[in-house]
Formats: structure tokens, C-alpha cells, sequence
């Protein structure tokens, strides 16, 4: 029988985590009638990364639990969904879908809000989004340098132009327990983490090169673009070993 998230999506369970098995077209399908609907979702872009840390931190784990929606962002998901015996029908990379989600705004005429990253790659970000998806309104736009005295004043900012996309930039440690802890306060009908995402689109890094992503090595390229990732790499390793040592068993709550 097949498993489901409590929305109906067609889930893997990775050791307790459940990623969806859905590809990018029905991913988006799916959240366009989320935005419609108008209550919050939070939407998850997982890697092993963050698999590790929801098995570490139970507080985390609460978080990925209470996610309306997983998508297999890291190549590792997808492996471990296959080791699993229930495959995913593709990984959804979290910036490509943020651009599907802004072509949908194009055509719906939604509005979109930034939050994260610096004040200069922000700008940029909003600047190259509204050249690239005309059809979008970019309401608001803020750095994610704040800390939780600031936290009653974004949230208020973010409310008073009430978007339909809320993005944010702050790192996976902070940006996904941020919206988790907020998100009926914003009432945003879809709020995502989006990582390095506006580095991207702004310019400041490169996406890894077109035969990095058909090798599936777009982690490698970001470790050697940026050793200071090393120390959160470690949890790679510690996956794949786990991964391989519950084989079926890791569909089984860890």
C-alpha cells in the first residue's frame, strides 16, 4: 500500500522523514492549488544533511514532522528513497523550483516576498526575479540579518503586503525552524527555504556547471567552491553508513 502524507502526496519514509516521491510537475501542481487555498504551507527542500539533523535534534525533527510538504532536493534523498525500495520519480532541486513557482506567479499574478541573505544580494535577487517573471509583484525584499528582537517587525512587515510566496535565505539551521515557529503568525499560504538560492539568481556564486547535476555532484562542486562547508559535509558519510547499514528497515521510524 502506498504511503501518504496527511495532504494525499505520495510519500517515502526516510528513516521517520516523509520525502515526497512526487516529480517537479506534479510538485508544483500540487502547491499552485496549495497557494489557492490560502492557509500556510511550509515547504521543505531535504538533503541528508538535514535527515541527520532531524535523527539528532528532536527539536528539528518536530520540524520536518510538521512540514506540509518534503520535496528530495539532495541527490542522497533520492539514493535513499531507491535503497528504501520506494523510489522517488525524480529530485526536485529547491531553486529550480522556486523558478517554477515564479512562472506560475506569472501567470496568476502573484505577489512574492524575500527574506535573507545580504542586503546587496537581495537587491540583486529582486532585481533580476522582476526583469526575468515581469508578470510577479516582488513586495518586499529585507536581509536576513536580524536577530528575535526584530523578529514581531519582519513578521509584520511580511503581513502588510500579504504575498502569496514567502522565500527565505537564512541557512538550513535557521531559515526552516524560523518559518516553523512563525508560519501561522505570517500566514503566507507557501513559505520555503531556499538556501543559497539568491546567491544563484543574484549572481554572487555559480550554480555548479551542467555536468556536475548530470553526475549528481552538485555537492562536490559547492565543498570545493567553498571549504568552509567541510564541517557540515560530515553528516554525508554518516547518512550513506546508515543508509546502507538499515537497508529496508530505514522506511521504519528511527
Amino acid at each position: 500500500m502506498e504511503n501518504t502524507h496527511g495532504s494525499g502526496v505520495p510519500t517515502v519514509s526516510i528513516f521517520g522523514i516523509h520525502v515526497s516521491r512526487w516529480g517537479m510537475r506534479d510538485t508544483v501542481n500540487h502547491l499552485c492549488e496549495a497557494v489557492e487555498s490560502g492557509r500556510p504551507h511550509q515547504v521543505i527542500t531535504a538533503n541528508p544533511i538535514m535527515v541527520m539533523a532531524a535523527l539528532e535534534d528532536p527539536a528539528y525533527n518536530v520540524i520536518m514532522q510538521e512540514a506540509e510538504l518534503i520535496v528530495p532536493d539532495g541527490t542522497g534523498v533520492v539514493w535513499a528513497a531507491q535503497k528504501a525500495g520506494e523510489p522517488i520519480e525524480e529530485r526536485v532541486p529547491g531553486i529550480e523550483l522556486l523558478h517554477e513557482l515564479m512562472k506560475e506567479g506569472q501567470q496568476r499574478g502573484w505577489k512574492v516576498y524575500l527574506l535573507g541573505s545580504t542586503k546587496e544580494v537581495i537587491q540583486e535577487t529582486a532585481l533580476r526575479l522582476t526583469e526575468q517573471y515581469p508578470g510577479v509583484a516582488i513586495v518586499g525584499a529585507r536581509d536576513g540579518y536580524f536577530g528575535p528582537d526584530q523578529d514581531q517587525e519582519v513578521i509584520d512587515g511580511i503581513r502588510s503586503v500579504s504575498p502569496h510566496l514567502l522565500f527565505v535565505a537564512r541557512g538550513a539551521d535557521t531559515q526552516e525552524p524560523w518559518i516553523h515557529k512563525y508560519k501561522h503568525s505570517l500566514g503566507v499560504p507557501l513559505m520555503m527555504g531556499v538556501g543559497g538560492s539568491f546567491d544563484v539568481i543574484s549572481g554572487k556564486t555559480k550554480r555548479a556547471p551542467k555536468a556536475f547535476q548530470k553526475l549528481r555532484l552538485e555537492w562536490l562542486y559547492r565543498l570545493l567552491s567553498e571549504p568552509s562547508r567541510l564541517p557540515r559535509m560530515a553528516a554525508l558519510p554518516k547518512f550513506v553508513v546508515r543508509v546502507l547499514r538499515e537497508g529496508e528497515n530505514l522506511k521504519k521510524t528511527s
